[in-house]
């Protein structure tokens, strides 16, 4: 597993461990890829590129975030994963619901949220952001499911990198634009809901590759299947009710 941190000039860098020597606890990344390569990814990091990127400042806003929380380290997917490697890619998005879950801190960088630097418990403050939020891309890919239900303290962020508030806090409207259950947004264990309510969050969310759709449910299902991009989506989503099948069987 990479983590990154920011060097004394505030430049992102690598740091690799593995085992039980990877550091706890760590800081987290969510957020929606800008297009057109504008993603700092993980060649960029290693070449001292990242700078370069119009998303860096996510980057730069995640570490700095981390450090106001005492963290050194963070993990970001854009970077943190070496995808010209098809066997690190397989095993990352096989572990992600597990690095998601263990982090200390989720950040959620909304990119199309605006919100002024105001009275943040002013009822026009709320109003200003609140109607972005609800129509958010973040709540309608795919991989942010799991990156919204698996760690234990989730806090959302505006373009600005103001705080707009966590899980907790802002679970009832959560739970009205997502439609998952409230209990599940508090944590309590996935295996206490049907995979009926699971393909239910899943299913109005997209993803740019047909087959992560199904990749993406991997940890929200707790089974781990083989990666085959090219094999389509419905072929993917076969696979993953299959697994989920015999994984169910398995603990009868």
């Amino acid at each position: 597993m990479r983590l990154l941190y920011l060097d004394e000039f505030g430049t992102p860098k690598l740091d690799e461990f593995s085992g039980d020597k990877i550091p706890h606890p760590y800081a987290i990344l969510s957020h929606t890829w800008v297009q057109d390569g504008g993603e700092v990814i993980y060649n960029d990091i290693s070449t001292g590129n990242a700078k370069a990127k119009i998303s860096s400042r996510k980057i730069r806003f995640c570490g700095a975030q981390a450090a106001r929380h005492g963290l050194k380290y963070f993990w970001v997917d854009t970077c943190c994963i070496d995808k010209s490697s098809s066997a690190e890619l397989q095993e990352t998005i096989n572990s992600m619901y597990r690095y998601y879950r263990n982090a200390a801190r989720c950040y959620v960088y909304l990119s199309d949220v605006s919100a002024n630097d105001s009275d943040a418990n002013s009822q026009i403050y709320q109003l200003s952001w609140q109607s972005s939020f609800r129509k958010s891309r973040w709540f309608r890919r795919g991989w942010t499911l799991q990156e919204l239900l698996a760690p234990e303290s989730v806090e959302f962020f505006s373009k600005q990198g103001h705080r707009l508030g966590d899980k907790r806090s802002l679970e009832l409207l959560i739970h009205e634009i997502t439609g998952i259950a409230v209990l599940a947004l508090r944590g309590a264990p996935l295996s206490q809901f049907s995979p009926l309510d699971k393909f239910s969050w899943a299913q109005h969310r997209e993803t740019t590759r047909q087959e992560d759709w199904a990749y993406s449910l991997l940890g929200i299902f707790d089974i781990s299947m083989p990666l085959c991009y090219g094999e389509g989506g419905e072929k993917a989503t076969v696979r993953l009710r299959k697994a989920i099948g015999e994984a169910s069987k398995g603990k009868d």
